[in-house]
């Protein structure tokens, strides 16, 4: 039944994709990344990020009621990122900003949270980097601090998707220690609303556009309750939520190169150059198939890790392997699609220039492809 549950959330997704990407893309970043949630909650895709016992999906035995099916979420990813990247990131963006209450939370918040987050009616966001703090989460100097049955906390983050249009941030911030001590048992994840006094974002632009920014900690106070986990037990909730929601960015990267090999492909067949058409150059011919092969294998790569996710295997390795490689073939698979298109590859408004720039960032954030490569040889060698 498990193949079945897929194709049904696959094809929930690609009806959106076909349906309003336009429509989305056509928006500035606030309202498009709005009305992006909107679209995907009415097609009960934002339940993907909620466990089923907090109101998500029925997985149908792709993973536990306790639990968020990566499979699931790849499988949507991958169409939605197909035809508009705004859609996609506001999907993850209500796992990743969430997840930490669905593992950490307490059951008061997760019951007045989590079903409002998989009926899209609050939008998360995850708050993990800061100027100084990118890859070495020990680094992370935010901090928060005790004041009687409270917390008080300063800082700021930056980097954070949805900052500015975001209801609520799960913050990883320092609860003792110095920055520089490697993280374990001196941070502390917290769910922090974005209207609470001394909250505030900035935004600025990446060369894909979706809601993007600083956010500044000053002086915000917290209840306990909304701590997450036991005190200096952050790293290892914001490490679980990057380990379940990490392949999915290999997902959709394998969608974006999906459809840059799509449009090479008709473009090449349609374009005449020398009196025939681009396609029956035997060096371009070549290329698609390059670009074929390698897709492929990053997509089988991506199934084997979800699957693994999925059983409660470690998977740090296979994880890590998609990622690496789904993501940095994107990026290739974009920029042989540009250079098809020769001077119109390069022209803002032209599909594969917008692909292009969308798959940069994913050899980048979750975990860049350096890191990627240190977990690999850690996993073989350890």
């Amino acid at each position: 039944m498990s193949a079945a549950a897929l194709e049904v959330f696959r094809a929930r997704a690609r009806r959106v994709g076909e349906q309003h990407a336009a429509e989305v893309d056509a928006l500035d970043e606030t309202a498009g990344a709005r009305r992006a949630l909107s679209l995907v909650a009415e097609a009960n895709l934002a339940k993907l990020c909620v466990p089923e016992q907090w109101g998500g999906a029925h997985l149908d035995g792709l993973a536990s009621r306790k639990d968020v099916s990566c499979r699931a979420l790849c499988a949507a990813r991958y169409e939605l990122a197909r035809h508009s990247a705004m859609l996609d990131v506001m999907l993850v963006m209500q796992g990743l900003g969430s997840y930490a209450i669905s593992i950490a939370g307490s059951d008061p918040l997760r019951a007045s949270m989590l079903p409002r987050v998989a009926r899209g009616e609050l939008i998360a966001a995850f708050a993990l980097t800061e100027p100084g703090a990118g890859s070495d989460l020990g680094m992370v100097a935010t901090r928060a601090e005790r004041v009687g049955e409270r917390w008080k906390l300063n800082g700021a983050k930056t980097f954070i998707s949805n900052a500015g249009v975001a209801d609520f941030y799960t913050v990883l911030a320092r609860t003792s220690g110095a920055p520089g001590d490697g993280g374990k048992g001196s941070l502390t994840m917290f769910c922090v609303p974005a209207n609470t006094p001394g909250v505030s974002a900035q935004r600025f632009e990446v060369t894909s556009p979706h809601p993007i920014g600083d956010v500044l900690f000053d002086g915000a106070e917290l209840d306990d309750g909304q701590r997450l986990g036991e005190v200096g037990s952050g790293l290892d909730t914001a490490l679980a939520v990057l380990g379940r929601f990490r392949v999915s960015v290999a997902a959709a990267a394998n969608g974006f190169a999906r459809r840059a090999l799509e449009e090479s492909i008709a473009h090449l067949k349609s374009r005449t150059q020398f009196g025939k058409p681009l396609a029956a150059n035997q060096g371009l011919g070549f290329d698609l198939a390059e670009m074929d092969m390698r897709l492929r294998a990053a997509e089988l790569l991506v199934d084997e890790a979800a699957a693994a996710v999925d059983r409660g295997e470690r998977a740090v390795l296979e994880v890590a392997r998609a990622k690496l490689f789904a993501t940095e073939n994107a990026s290739y698979v974009c920029d042989r699609a540009v250079q098809h298109f020769g001077g119109l590859g390069v022209k803002r408004g032209v599909l594969v220039e917008r692909l292009w720039r969308d798959v940069r960032a994913l050899r980048i954030y979750e975990g860049a492809s350096e890191i990627q490569k240190l977990l690999m040889a850690r996993e073989l060698t350890r």
